[in-house]
């Protein structure tokens, strides 16, 4: 990747870039070593197809797997072959549709998925999804259709516009017709939408989205502590020797790098949690986080197709890769724990309207009988109650389809939306803390002595509305949710 240039080659893949493609106005263009794997893979799996059954081109598929169906090399695309048959009768995603980023993430994927050099597809397909990315355009795609164990709906639209059986979208949901095509072969067709392509895009957007909270929610949280006089003692780092967590001395260490400058004298034996325990309480989340990452991103890069096309063996292997079991485990993980942290911002956001700890009027009110920022309160906990309500593991679902032969599902789909969803709640929540801590320390005369810290602050509050009396204050929690991103790439290494 260079400048607004990325290449999609089918290795290397990471959720960041997923975000930039769907996102950003970048040039997406297929990597030449991707194309020449999807290549030589497609050569490989009609090799093997006319010399053996291959699940979805030679059968039909799910509990009817034990159908044949005709197959020849060099077939002919009639109106009527099993593959568009197959497209057809699985474009039946229902509900809104998905957003476009999500829908852009879906084929960046797809892309570099077929690109690994599995599936057997035709590479030709390589540069038409590009195409569709360059144009700005998306596949009208259904929210309802996926269970982690294969977008099919999502994919099988996707394959009638490339097709020219359904009309692209543009941005503003403008219907396109003209859009790029590609004759994709029957044969191709199973191959092409077997994958869980729409879930993983949502997931690295989400992972992506999460990476960037945690960081911020470290800064905020040190502008809180500062705001009511805290002890940096919980960070010290004999503390997080004796408790050696990966994400707590981390979270430990940026806390102290960030308070460096300061030299408090604290006002409490002891802090209440929101500050004394944010180590073990952020610590959790940022691992979660990590490993959610870490789970999406080889699953965005793996060949996790079947059946699998095996180039060095020359044959295909039918599996149980389509599975997303490890990222639906991996974001319902991370939303747990996203609860937790969520909960603490909360915490501390009640330390900021209390005079004892702040030297102000109660809710940081311009007189004692003003409301000031009370209403911040309802607002985080409203969002975190639907963190909370979203938290629940989607994997404790299951379902039974295709009369018996498909008998579990892990829900990653659903996990995955669901973490999109506590994602948006977390961000708002920090949003409240942050007017809250900006406030206090404006109000106190007291912005940060220098580094990162005093860097946030100015950035803060250079940007929110300074004004005490009484206001909506609604302006004032979007455009601090907003900064949010910018704050985490303040945080130390």
């Amino acid at each position: 990747m260079s400048g607004s240039r990325i290449v999609i080659d089918g290795a290397g893949l990471t959720c960041a870039q997923v975000a930039r493609v769907a996102r950003e106005e970048v040039t997406v263009v297929a990597g030449r070593a991707g194309v020449e794997r999807a290549r030589t893979a497609w050569h490989v799996a009609r090799e093997v197809t006319a010399a053996q059954p291959v699940y979805g081109r030679t059968t039909g598929v799910g509990a009817n797997r034990l159908v044949n169906v005709e197959w020849e090399p060099e077939e002919a695309e009639g109106a009527d072959t099993h593959g568009l048959r197959l497209l057809r009768s699985h474009a039946a995603g229902a509900g809104p549709l998905i957003a476009p980023e999500s829908a852009r993430a879906m084929l960046a994927v797809r892309l570099n998925q077929i690109a690994a050099g599995g599936s057997g597809v035709d590479p030709g397909v390589l540069g038409a999804l590009a195409d569709a990315l360059n144009l700005g355009l998306v596949p009208p795609v259904p929210v309802y259709g996926a269970i982690g164990t294969g977008d099919l709906t999502a994919l099988a639209s996707t394959a009638l516009c490339l097709l020219g059986e359904r009309s692209w979208l543009a941005t503003g949901d403008e219907g396109v017709r003209r859009g790029p095509g590609f004759a994709l072969r029957s044969s191709d067709a199973l191959a092409f939408i077997s994958s869980n392509a729409a879930t993983l895009g949502e997931a690295a957007l989400a992972v992506t989205d999460l990476h960037t909270l945690l960081s911020a929610s470290t800064v905020v949280a040190a502008l809180s502590l500062h705001a009511v006089r805290g002890s940096v003692e919980p960070y010290a780092p004999a503390v997080h020797e004796a408790c050696p967590h990966p994400g707590q001395q981390q979270v430990a260490a940026a806390m102290r790098a960030l308070l460096a400058w300061e030299r408090p004298v604290p006002v409490r034996i002891q802090d209440p949690y929101g500050y004394r325990a944010f180590p073990q309480v952020h610590g959790p989340a940022v691992d979660a986080a990590a490993h959610a990452e870490r789970t999406v991103s080889l699953e965005i890069n793996a060949a996790a197709e079947n059946p699998l096309v095996d180039v060095v063996a020359r044959t295909v292997w039918h599996n149980g890769n389509f599975h997303t079991a490890y990222v639906g485990l991996a974001l319902d993980a991370a939303r747990a724990a996203l609860f937790q942290t969520a909960a603490l911002s909360a915490a501390r956001l009640g330390t900021l309207v209390e005079p004892s700890f702040t030297g102000l009027y109660p809710f940081q009110a311009a007189t004692d009988v003003s409301s000031g920022i009370m209403i911040l309160e309802y607002v985080a906990h409203s969002a975190i109650g639907d963190i909370r309500r979203l938290g629940g593991p989607a994997a404790l679902g299951s379902a039974v389809l295709s009369r018996g032969v498909e008998e579990h599902a892990g829900f990653s789909t659903q996990s995955a939306r669901a973490t999109t969803e506590a994602v948006a709640g977390y961000r708002i929540a920090l949003g409240c803390e942050l007017v809250a801590a900006v406030r206090a320390l404006r109000m106190q005369g007291r912005p940060p002595s220098g580094g990162p810290l005093r860097e946030a602050y100015d950035l803060a509050a250079g940007t929110l509305d300074a004004r005490v009396e009484d206001r909506p204050l609604d302006a004032d929690i979007a455009t601090a949710a907003d900064l949010l991103p910018r704050l985490a790439r303040l945080l130390p290494a």
